[in-house]
C-alpha cells in the first residue's frame, strides 16, 4: 500500500525522508526503545549531498537519556547527530567534565550521599545565589563515585528510569567517543561550551576560600591537542561570553598552534547580558582594554546593563566575524518571535493543556545579517515534548520536526536539539522538499 500510495502521487522520491519520519515518529511514541531510536540513521541516504546542513545532539540524546553521559552521546551518534556537544565545568583538580552547570545537585546523586553533605553551600554564579553542591570542590575521583540523573524528571519521566547507572564523563571521554565512532563517510565532530568562564577564571572561590584561577579555554584547547582532535571541520567552541572566545582567537589557540571554529551564543536579547561585560564593568575596568573597537558599534557602548539585543545588529555582527566569530548561537525564540496562547494546547491527548506559545510570523533581522556576514547560524534548542512547542501563524500545532524543517528552510545550517533522530528526519524531508528534480 505505501510504495503504490507513493506511485500514484509521484512521491516516489519522498519515500527515504518519509521512512525516517515514521521511524522517528515510532521512537517518539515508544519513547525511545532501544530498536527503534538507533533505526532512525539508517533511512538517512548515507552518500547523500546535504548541503553542509548539521544535526547537532544537544548534551547528547537528551530526550532519551540523561544529558551529558557517555550513554546519550552515543545514542546521539546512533541516531545520526553530526556533532555531540558537552557543556563544560571544572573540578577541584583542574579537570574538565560535562555537565549542565557547576551547580550538580540537578543531575547527579550528590544530595543523596552523606559523605558529601558538608560542601553543601551557597555561591554566586555569575551575579546569581545558587545553593548546592558545586565541581569545584571534588577532585574527579570524587567525582567518578557520583552518577547521573535525568534533570528535567517531570519533563521526561522515562529518562528517570536510568537514574544511577552512569557516571559523569570528561571531556577527554566524550572526545575519544567521537574518535572510536568516526568511520570514512561518518565523521562525528564535538561542539564544547565553556560555562561560566569568567566566574572559573576571576571570580569563583573554592568551599575553602580558595579562588579557583583555571580558564576554562585553555584547559579545552589543552585537552583537544592531547587527544589529537584539532582538525576544525570537526570542532566548534561556543560561549555566552565574549571575552574568552576573544581570548581563544588571539592568545590561547595562536599558542597552541591551532584554528577552530568559535561560535558566539546569545541569550535572551531583552534580559539577558554577557556575564563578562557585567563583571568588567563592576571592575572598573576600560571596555576598549578587553572588546577593542567593539564598544565603539554597541549602541549605548559596553557596561553592566549591555543586552545581549545590542550585539545582534548588523555592525556588531559584522565585527564579529572579522575578528573572531565563525558562527553564532541565538535562543530560537529571539529570532523567530513567539507570542503567548491563552488558553494553553494539549495537542498530545494526555489530558495536561501545555502549548503555550504560537509563532508570530516575525523573524528578527539578526538572522538576515548574520547570514549576509557569512557567519553559520545554530539556534537552539528544539525539544519534541509538548512544553517546547509551539502552533504555527496559522493556529496548526508544530511538531519539532515541523520545527526543524522551517530552521533549515529559514536558511540556518544546523540546530541544536534533544531528539537528534528526528533532527536527521527533518533534515531528509527538507531536502527532498527542496530537491527540484
Amino acid at each position: 500500500m505505501y510504495p503504490q500510495f507513493l506511485h500514484r502521487f509521484g512521491l516516489q522520491r519522498f519515500a527515504p525522508a518519509l521512512a525516517a519520519l515514521l521511524v522517528s515518529a515510532c521512537s517518539l511514541g515508544a519513547y525511545a526503545q532501544e530498536a527503534s531510536v538507533s533505526a532512525g540513521a539508517e533511512h538517512a541516504r548515507p552518500h547523500r549531498e546535504r548541503h553542509g546542513l548539521i544535526v547537532i545532539a544537544h548534551r547528547g540524546a537528551s530526550g532519551y537519556r540523561p544529558e551529558h553521559t557517555l550513554e546519550a552521546y552515543r545514542l546521539a551518534i546512533r541516531q545520526g547527530a553530526d556533532f555531540i556537544e558537552p557543556d563544560l565545568v571544572a573540578t577541584r583538580d583542574g579537570v574538565l567534565i560535562a555537565r549542565h552547570e557547576n551547580e550538580i545537585s540537578g543531575t547527579t546523586d550528590v544530595a543523596e550521599r552523606p559523605e558529601f553533605a558538608e560542601r553543601r553551600t551557597t555561591k554566586v554564579v555569575d551575579g546569581v545565589p545558587v545553593t548546592g553542591w558545586f565541581t569545584e570542590d571534588f577532585t574527579l575521583a570524587e567525582i567518578r563515585t557520583l552518577r547521573a540523573r535525568e534533570r528535567i524528571p517531570e519533563v521526561r519521566p522515562r529518562n528517570a528510569r536510568y537514574d544511577g547507572r552512569y557516571q559523569v564523563p570528561t571531556f577527554a571521554e566524550v572526545v575519544r567517543l567521537a574518535k572510536r565512532e568516526s568511520r570514512p563517510g561518518r565523521i562525528i565532530g564535538v561542539y564544547p561550551e565553556t560555562k561560566h568562564p569568567t566566574y572559573f577564571a576571576h571570580e569563583g572561590r573554592r568551599l575553602d576560600g580558595e579562588p579557583i584561577g583555571i580558564s576554562l579555554g585553555a584547559k579545552l584547547v589543552e585537552t583537544l591537542v592531547a587527544e589529537g582532535f584539532t582538525d576544525p571541520k570537526r570542532v566548534y567552541i561556543q560561549s555566552f561570553e565574549v571575552e574568552n572566545l576573544l581570548q581563544l582567537k588571539t592568545r590561547i589557540m595562536p599558542a597552541a598552534g591551532v584554528e577552530l571554529p568559535l561560535v558566539q551564543l546569545y541569550s535572551d536579547f531583552e534580559a539577558a547580558t554577557p556575564y563578562d561585560m557585567a563583571y568588567n564593568a563592576a571592575q572598573g575596568t576600560e571596555p576598549t582594554a578587553v572588546y577593542g573597537d567593539l564598544a565603539a558599534l554597541v549602541e549605548g557602548g559596553i557596561g553592566a546593563d549591555t543586552r545581549y539585543g545590542a550585539l545582534a545588529t548588523q555592525p556588531v555582527l559584522e565585527w564579529m566575524q572579522a575578528h573572531y566569530a565563525s558562527g553564532i548561537g541565538p535562543w530560537k525564540n529571539d529570532l523567530v518571535l513567539r507570542e503567548p496562547l491563552d488558553p494553553p494546547v494539549d495537542v498530545d491527548g494526555d489530558g495536561r493543556a501545555l502549548l503555550a506559545s504560537r509563532n508570530t510570523g516575525h523573524v528578527h533581522p539578526m538572522l538576515g545579517h548574520a547570514l549576509a556576514a557569512g557567519l553559520k547560524v545554530h539556534p537552539y534548542t528544539l525539544r519534541a515534548e509538548e512544553p517546547f512547542l509551539t502552533q504555527a501563524p496559522n493556529g496548526v500545532p508544530q511538531s519539532v520536526v515541523g520545527e526543524a524543517v522551517q530552521w533549515y528552510a529559514l536558511g540556518v545550517d544546523g540546530f541544536f536539539i534533544d531528539q537528534p533522530d528526528l533532527g536527521v528526519a527533518a533534515r531528509e524531508i527538507f531536502l527532498d522538499l527542496a530537491d527540484p528534480l
